[in-house]
């Protein structure tokens, strides 16, 4: 490196040629570190914003539950969250209200049984009373269950002979007796309603019939009943999901189950009044065409934005209970203003809709202009507070960019206004007894099934699961219409399963 540059008067001409060739080359060598430099820095920079994304995603990840996202209450673990409902306090105080009649244990005019409790003697003298006349009773009585077992019924059939003409006569068995020893409807019922309804594993309900009928019922046993159940009710199954595609609201959800070790999707179908379950090896539209519902329903369809449901040509309403919980994260978490706005938003139009006449908003009312109106702004603000970061130099790679949690919210919101806002515009036969403002009516009916899997594990067998989508479904759908679980299983026994009057009524 030249340290001053010299006298050029006094260099000579190839002095002079030299002197500049050396300095172009100084000069080459400081570009070129300059740009190193810089190229550094901005390597540097681009890994800062990677480690500030990554620290931001897992503290997003710490920071997400059941009450700001789509996870399940199981997986907060033991730290629970704080409650935090979006529903306003209804100034009521816990427990009945006024005018509520409630219910209490009361004495019955005819008991069962009677003891009476007799006095020999006097209590202060001694004097004997055996021969004295009752002059009254106090009662006190005692509600409990009669000792427990299981009662045969012999059936006997009479064979005469004819003196006529010599024929042996034989009279017949009832059609319900085939063998020469068998369990009734009643046993069947029962356990089959402990396993499939009350969901305890098939090991501790045969452990319970034991317990408390001191005989022995094998799970081979109870597994044939179960079968049996869900071949007598077929065409039940189909009513039932009749009924729904006749319905004008259905709310649709899916979730995994684990059959023969291998991930199976429960897909349901549901009103306030029915319930259907399918059960399929896939989640999109392979299952939804073969278990034969969104391709024949016309109707509208709640759900959560599942893409499949979208290549259907039936009406949509999205779930807003999903965005509240997403736009709960987002106004928390990432600190977006935007993002609670919209909550009070969206529950402001809820409230608005219900008030309204007929439970929806005229199109041409100001009161939905008005909300429309403050939706897209909302959206714009949104949009404008999380643009994209700026293109790095590096190598493209292949695919769409990853956006944030807000972007693809906000896109959603805004490419699917409609569906969103589907509950302002629907008439009161529409918007039933929760929704469609959300399908939390869908989220009810497959809980269950989390929970049977969480209880019993996965269905080991190829039909475990299958059996239990339509038994559980007709369960579903007698407890929707107040009918007594227990009698409508034991009439699938009876080979005449019960029947809600909503689907008689139609036929």
């Amino acid at each position: 490196m030249v340290e001053c540059l010299p006298n050029v008067s006094e260099l000579s001409p190839d002095e002079k040629s030299e002197l500049i060739v050396r300095l172009f080359a100084e000069l080459q060598l400081l570009r070129e570190t300059v740009e190193t430099l810089t190229n550094r820095v901005e390597f540097l920079e681009a890994e800062n914003r990677e480690l500030k994304d990554e620290v931001n995603e897992l503290r997003g990840k710490l920071a997400r539950n059941s009450q700001n996202s789509s996870q399940p209450p199981s997986s907060d673990g033991l730290k629970k969250p704080q409650p935090k409902s979006l529903r306003k306090p209804s100034g009521q105080k816990p427990g009945g209200q006024q005018g509520h009649s409630g219910a209490r244990l009361e004495m019955v005019d005819q008991p069962d049984h009677i003891v009476s409790h007799t006095l020999e003697e006097c209590q202060q003298c001694g004097y004997s009373l055996e021969a004295v006349d009752v002059a009254g009773y106090r009662r006190r009585q005692v509600v409990d269950l009669p000792p427990i077992k299981l009662e045969v019924t012999e059936h006997r059939t009479e064979i005469r002979c004819c003196p006529g003409c010599g024929c042996r006569n034989e009279a017949a068995f009832p059609a319900e007796v085939k063998t020469s020893v068998q369990y009734g409807s009643r046993i069947k019922s029962l356990l089959v309603y402990l396993n499939q309804y009350q969901l305890l594993p098939y090991e501790r309900t045969c452990q319970l019939a034991e317990d408390l009928f001191a005989h022995t019922i094998s799970q081979g046993t109870l597994s044939n009943w179960n079968a049996e159940c869900y071949r007598n009710l077929e065409s039940t199954e189909e009513q039932i999901r009749q009924a729904i595609l006749a319905s004008e609201v259905v709310h649709f959800d899916e979730t995994g189950i684990r059959q023969h070790s291998k991930l199976h999707w429960l897909h349901t179908a549901s009103t306030k009044r029915f319930t259907y379950y399918g059960l399929h090896a896939r989640r999109g539209k392979e299952a939804m065409i073969e278990l034969g519902l969104l391709e024949n329903y016309t109707g509208c369809a709640v759900h959560d934005h599942w893409k499949s449901y979208f290549k259907y040509s039936c009406d949509h309403s999205l779930c807003n209970a999903h965005h509240l919980r997403e736009l709960t994260y987002l106004a928390e978490q990432d600190q977006q203003d935007w993002a609670a706005a919209m909550i009070g938003l969206l529950l402001e139009a809820k409230e608005m809709s219900e008030a309204a006449s007929e439970n929806c908003l005229a199109e041409d009312s100001s009161e939905l202009a008005s909300i429309r109106l403050r939706y897209d702004a909302l959206i714009a603000k949104g949009l404008a507070q999380n643009l994209p970061p700026p293109q790095r130099l590096e190598k493209k790679k292949r695919g769409r960019r990853k956006q944030s949690k807000a972007k693809n919210l906000l896109d959603r919101l805004r490419d699917f206004k409609a569906e969103v806002l589907a509950f302002l515009t629907h008439p009161s036969p529409f918007r039933q007894q929760q929704g469609p403002f959300d399908n939390n009516q869908g989220e009810r009916d497959i809980r269950m099934a989390k929970l049977k899997q969480k209880i019993s594990g996965c269905f080991r067998g190829e039909n475990g699961g299958k059996i239990f989508s339509r038994i559980r479904g007709y369960v579903s759908t007698l407890r929707k219409n107040d009918l007594k679980i227990l009698d409508g299983i034991q009439s699938t026994f009876n080979q005449s399963p019960r029947l809600p009057p909503h689907i008689l009524a139609a036929e």
